[in-house]
């Protein structure tokens, strides 16, 4: 017997397991499909995507042990903590983020008993339009869905000719389970995967070289920020990146890697232990059968929604790493929300303007809104406001005072455009700014609230200030 639902999820990632969670909270009949096992013991398919099975959740565990490995040798000298024969376990390390991992994925489940979401493990497929709907196959069982969420995510880009054996050459699946510190450690691309994971290795003892075909590190940042993380990743931190590197030859034999490539004009090999592939994510929309019920894809695979995430096929929307905009966990939720309400009659809303961004190196950078290079080619007129943190007490306190806020307000009606931050919890510190601009906020609005001292926080309060050169503290 065909199995019927308002709503047929295809996908259990974040956007997909969040839009499930909503449209059951809002009353309606829903199912979801996954089938990736990701590195499930048994084989079965687990819910979480890679944001929670081999990327945000499990990176973000082994920065945080990694981090801390790093404070014990060079970190707490200055507050008067010595610790001699400080040792790394690293099997204790990826068994802690592993059991991380299994407590939130099982979490989904239970999350979906509570609001009456059926999961379907199984592969979902588009059959043919039908009845009030839709016809679908999920894992070789017919169902039949009144709207279809297409949540299925995305995978790491492959790079031609280097075959991923997630043993030497990884991605970031790989690279989150390495059995021990590799000596030297190769990554191509230096975007936030690449200076994420290189950051987890390096602090652990390896040698890392990062090969990055752009001419410009961190060209999606603000050049104030850019400049700073380069200062603080290659003199302080040590990290060789190199750029404008044209990759050649990749070889892979018993001893490691060997990778060919070009710098200004310069042939050059890298030889390394392991080597991360890392040089961005494309959209998961094959096996969909979007042919087949004239599902459409942009030129890069993209499925093309509107506003709201409607496709152009009736009742099927689609939310996440599939569709245009950041490929963002954050993103992918919200856009999730929006869509379980759309259908049960609500108002849904992603303004995608104030979605921050944040890379969770050490410092951490964090952003949302415009650049001062974008606002530049934009003719608009602007003023900012930056603040180091080596002017903050409680960055003193902490001993951490790398960094600052750079504000950047409208010259004529003083709404804040973008704020950019590069320092210790900026992933923390940037929602205050994604509120204000989410509300059409000043600058003005924000130097007038009031934070409390001595905290991190003043350092935005005092680049609002410094917007209208009346900073108090610098």
């Amino acid at each position: 017997m065909t199995k019927q639902f308002d709503v047929v999820v295809i996908g259990g990632g974040p956007a997909g397991y969040v839009a499930a969670i909503r449209a059951g909270q809002l009353g309606l009949s829903v199912a979801c499909a996954e089938s990736n096992p990701y590195a499930d013991p048994k084989g079965e398919p687990r819910l979480g995507g890679t944001c929670l099975n081999v990327g945000c959740i499990p990176s973000k565990a082994l920065l945080q042990s990694s981090e801390n490995y790093h404070l014990l040798h060079e970190g707490f000298a200055q507050h008067g903590i010595t610790v001699s024969d400080a040792k790394i376990d690293i099997a204790t390390m990826v068994g802690r983020k592993n059991k991380i991992v299994d407590q939130f994925t099982g979490g989904i489940k239970g999350l979906f008993r509570k609001y009456k979401v059926t999961f379907m493990p199984g592969h979902g497929r588009f059959v043919a339009a039908g009845g009030a709907g839709w016809k679908l196959d999920i894992g070789g069982e017919a169902v039949e869905a009144k709207h279809v969420i297409v949540a299925t995510g995305s995978r790491s880009r492959p790079l031609p000719g280097v075959p991923v054996d997630n043993e030497t050459i990884v991605d970031n699946v790989g690279a989150l389970d390495f059995k021990a510190v590799p000596k030297k450690l190769g990554i191509i691309g230096s975007g936030v995967i690449g200076l994420e994971l290189g950051s987890v290795w390096k602090r652990l003892g390896a040698e890392v070289t990062i090969l990055e075909a752009l001419p410009t590190f961190l060209g999606a940042c603000d050049e104030a920020v850019s400049k700073e993380a380069w200062k603080v990743f290659t003199t302080k931190q040590g990290l060789d990146i190199k750029l404008g590197c044209r990759i050649g030859e990749v070889k892979q034999g018993k001893s490691g890697v060997s990778i060919a490539y070009e710098q200004d004009g310069k042939a050059t090999t890298l030889e390394c232990d392991k080597l991360i592939v890392s040089i961005g994510r494309v959209p998961n929309t094959d096996g969909l059968a979007a042919d087949a019920v004239g599902l459409k894809l942009d030129a890069r695979g993209f499925i093309e929604v509107d506003g709201h995430c409607r496709t152009t096929l009736p009742n099927v929307y689609a939310v996440g790493d599939v569709v245009r905009g950041p490929m963002l966990a954050h993103k992918a939720m919200e856009e999730g929300v929006m869509v379980a309400e759309i259908i049960a009659g609500q108002a849904g809303h992603v303004n995608l303007d104030t979605v921050p961004w944040v890379i969770y190196t050490s410092p951490e950078i964090a952003w949302v809104g415009k650049t001062e290079q974008q606002l530049k080619a934009e003719g608009v007129a602007y003023r900012t406001g930056q603040i180091p943190f080596m002017a903050n007490g409680r960055a003193m306190g902490m001993g951490d005072t790398t960094g600052f806020v750079k504000m950047i307000a409208d010259a004529k009606t003083d709404r804040i455009l973008g704020v950019h931050i590069i320092a210790a919890h900026a992933s923390e510190l940037i929602s205050e700014a994604v509120v204000a601009m989410e509300f059409s906020a000043s600058s003005e609005d924000l130097a007038r609230i009031v934070h409390a001292h001595p905290t991190l926080s003043e350092v935005m309060h005092e680049a609002a200030l410094a917007v209208d050169k009346r900073a108090l503290h610098f």
